[in-house]
C-alpha cells in the first residue's frame, strides 16, 4: 500500500487550475492552427487568427485564455494500492480554492443554484472518482466555462433511432449552440440517463488528434466532424468551413429498451491539464 498525503492533492490541483486556464492542450492548439491554415473564407481564417494570437498572449503572460475560468472539474483515478492520508475531497476542494485564489481566476459557482450566493473561492470542485488497478493517483482538471455548458444537450432516443438518430441529435445541437464555433464536441453513448452525460464530458478529455480505439466509432467520428463542419456556421457564427475542431464519442452499455446520447459542447478552449501522484 503506497501512502499520498492530502497536502499533495491539494498542490497538485491548485498548479492544474492555473495551468488549465492559462495553457491549452497541445492538441488543441494544434487543430487550431491546422484549421487557420485550411479555412478558405477570410473573415473566418482572421477570426481564427485572433483566437491564435490571444493563445499567444495567454502563454506568455500566464493569463487566462478565457475569462470564463469555468467550474472546476476534477477527474481522480485512484490506485486501489493507494492510501490518501487526510480528507481526500477537501484536499482537492483546498487545491481549487488556492488555485484560483494564487492564479486570479474568476470564481463562478454559488453554493445554491436557486438562492444564487457566490461561494468567493470556486469551490466546491465537481469531483469524478474512479478506482484503477495500481499504485498511482492520477489528476486531470478540466475547467469547464458556461457558455457552452449551456448549450448542451441530452436525449433518450428510442433503439430504433439507430445511429441516423444519433447523427441528428448531433447536428441539432450544433445549430442550437450559437455563436460559439469553433467548438469540440463530446458525445456519449449509451449506458443510463445521468451516466450518459458523465460520457460526453469524459469524451473531451481526448486528444483530439486521438480516434476512437474501437474502428466503427473512430469512423463515425470522423464523418459527424464532417457533418457538422459541413453546416458552414463557421467561427463566431461568420461562416467557413471551421464550425467544430474535433469531435470524440465514448460509449458505454445500456439497456436493451433505451439509446441515451449526450453531447458536451466545449468551445475552442477546451482546457485539461493532468498529473500523476
Amino acid at each position: 500500500m503506497r501512502e499520498i498525503k492530502a497536502a499533495a492533492v491539494a498542490e497538485a490541483v491548485a498548479a492544474l487550475c492555473i495551468q488549465a486556464n492559462a495553457h491549452l492542450p497541445a492538441d488543441v492548439e494544434a487543430a487550431l492552427a491546422a484549421a487557420r491554415a485550411a479555412e478558405p473564407w477570410p473573415l473566418a481564417k482572421h477570426t481564427l487568427g485572433l483566437l491564435e494570437k490571444n493563445l499567444e498572449m495567454a502563454n506568455a503572460c500566464a493569463l487566462p485564455i478565457c475569462q470564463d475560468t469555468g467550474m472546476a472539474v476534477v477527474f481522480a483515478e485512484v490506485g486501489q494500492e493507494v492510501h490518501i492520508d487526510g480528507d481526500f475531497e477537501a484536499a482537492v476542494n483546498e487545491g481549487v480554492r488556492r488555485g484560483y485564489g494564487e492564479g486570479y481566476l474568476r470564481k463562478s459557482i454559488v453554493g445554491d443554484p436557486l438562492r444564487r450566493v457566490n461561494t468567493g473561492d470556486n469551490t466546491p470542485a465537481a469531483l469524478h472518482l474512479r478506482l484503477v488497478p495500481g499504485d498511482k493517483l492520477r489528476l486531470t482538471v478540466a475547467p469547464k466555462g458556461f457558455g457552452s455548458e449551456n448549450m448542451s444537450r441530452l436525449a433518450m432516443l428510442r433503439p430504433a433511432d439507430g445511429v441516423e438518430g444519433v447523427e441528428r441529435f448531433v447536428l441539432e445541437t450544433v445549430r442550437l449552440a450559437g455563436p460559439c464555433p469553433p467548438m469540440v464536441l463530446g458525445i456519449g453513448i449509451g449506458g443510463s440517463f445521468d451516466g450518459v452525460a458523465l460520457l460526453a464530458k469524459q469524451a473531451l478529455l481526448r486528444p483530439l488528434d486521438k480516434p476512437n480505439p474501437d474502428g466503427y466509432y473512430a469512423a463515425l467520428e470522423k464523418k459527424l466532424l464532417a457533418a457538422v463542419n459541413e453546416l458552414g456556421i463557421g467561427p463566431q457564427g461568420f461562416g467557413g468551413k471551421t464550425t467544430a475542431l474535433g469531435l470524440a464519442i465514448e460509449t458505454a452499455p445500456t439497456h436493451v429498451a433505451g439509446l441515451p446520447v449526450a453531447v458536451n459542447v466545449s468551445c475552442h478552449a477546451t482546457r485539461r491539464a493532468s498529473a500523476e501522484l
